[in-house]
């Protein structure tokens, strides 16, 4: 491999670090993840059991949830944002990745990836609550990633970068003419607009940048397409393998991938019904059985990236050691849309792992400690993300 640093770290300094954000639309089936008993001798459960060798790498955390956040499926924005949901009029708040992009995203070619493994929905949002289309085919981001393009192509894409700034310079201007017409509401929708702006503005100053530099080297082929569109599981995988070699070449530090509900059946063996049908199975204990195959099996794909990590060097450590890895979903409960008890396994990033943090599943902890601890991590100085009141209880640095 031959990585892409944007600025070259010999093996003697400290290694980046780096987030990746992995959820899931239909949670997973509480009773077969969480361990009835708290601490570090708990017993492993079923979905536990395809990452039990890597048992001191993780943290299984139950009763925790976003304060003030309901609606079922309707909360899917946030997941990393925790924005309070409030029905028709709700407006996104900017997603935890995003606040570690836009502060530490400069490093490298890639400021942040934002991925889907099935669909158009994504859980990054920018500072003014926007969605970030996600990118949902392994093989067109491992272009991106991997592929240069001709000398010609690179000359037209960087001349792309420099038109794309003259016109919002252009529009700015424009648009700042425009506030001083309008009423308070409507100021207030253009101040998001300028925020769209200045987002792009600076990703398109980084994107000048690396217009001639050649994309990092891997010894692999592009991930073979999925041609079944209800095969999860196999699109999960595709794109952990893209996501390990985006973070082995330092392409990128911060990644977030969301799964969407998907109608179809999965073709596991034991899977008969559809995976959405299966995830509102209405505590139908042959539902539930289905369900599990499928559930299990996202787990074994997760846990696979996880390995890879921690097999994987990086300066004197792992890359794992220096990758914090969040498992979670919107849904405690599918089958009741449900959000509270949030499905979250955190690996990695240099936590004391190895345990069980039991909470309160009746009064729930506040899960934005979690990403408050995430933010100190990586070294920014924040005391609270959204509606966070401190740093998590009970996960402790090394």
């Amino acid at each position: 491999m031959v990585p892409a640093f944007g600025n070259k770290v010999s093996a003697a300094t400290t290694s980046p670090r780096r987030f990746v954000g992995i959820s899931n639309a239909l949670g997973f089936h509480g009773p077969n993840l969480f361990p009835e008993k708290s601490g570090r001798d708990y017993e492993t459960t079923r979905y536990l059991k395809p990452i039990e060798d890597l048992r001191d790498q993780f943290t299984v955390i139950s009763g925790a949830s976003h304060p003030d956040v309901g609606g079922g499926h309707k909360a899917e924005p946030c997941i990393l944002s925790a924005a309070p949901y409030s029905g028709s009029n709700f407006r996104n708040t900017i997603s935890l990745d995003q606040v570690m992009a836009q502060e530490l995203g400069g490093e490298t070619r890639h400021p942040s990836l934002v991925l889907s493994s099935n669909g158009t929905t994504g859980t990054s949002y920018t500072a003014n609550g926007s969605m970030i289309p996600p990118e949902n085919s392994p093989q067109r981001l491992f272009a991106q990633l991997f592929t240069d393009g001709s000398p010609e192509s690179r000359r037209a894409q960087k001349q792309r970068i420099r038109e794309g700034r003259s016109i919002m310079d252009i529009v700015s201007e424009e648009a700042k003419a425009m506030q001083r017409r309008l009423g308070p509401g409507d100021r207030d929708k253009l101040d998001a607009y300028f925020t769209s702006v200045r987002d792009l503005e600076r990703r398109l100053v980084v994107n000048q940048g690396w217009a001639t530099r050649p994309k990092p080297k891997v010894g692999v082929d592009a991930p073979d397409p999925v041609r079944d569109n209800s095969d999860t599981i196999a699109k999960q995988t595709a794109m952990h393998d893209v996501i390990f070699l985006a973070l082995q070449t330092d392409s990128t530090r911060f990644i977030t991938m969301h799964t969407s509900g998907n109608g179809g059946r999965v073709p596991l063996e034991g899977v008969e019904q559809g995976y959405h049908q299966l995830s509102h199975h209405g505590r139908d204990e042959k539902k539930i059985a289905q369900l599990a195959i499928i559930e299990e099996a996202q787990m074994r794909s997760w846990g696979e990236l996880v390995r890879r990590l921690h097999e994987t060097q990086d300066g004197e450590g792992t890359l794992l050691d220096q990758t914090m890895l969040l498992l979670t979903s919107n849904l405690g409960n599918a089958s009741a849309h449900d959000t509270k008890n949030m499905p979250v396994i955190v690996a990695g990033g240099g936590f004391q792992h190895g345990q069980h943090l039991a909470f309160d599943r009746k009064n729930n902890y506040p899960l934005p400690n979690l990403y408050t601890s995430m933010l100190q991590r990586l070294d920014l100085e924040v005391d609270t993300f959204a509606s966070a009141t401190g740093t998590m209880r009970g996960l402790d640095f090394v």
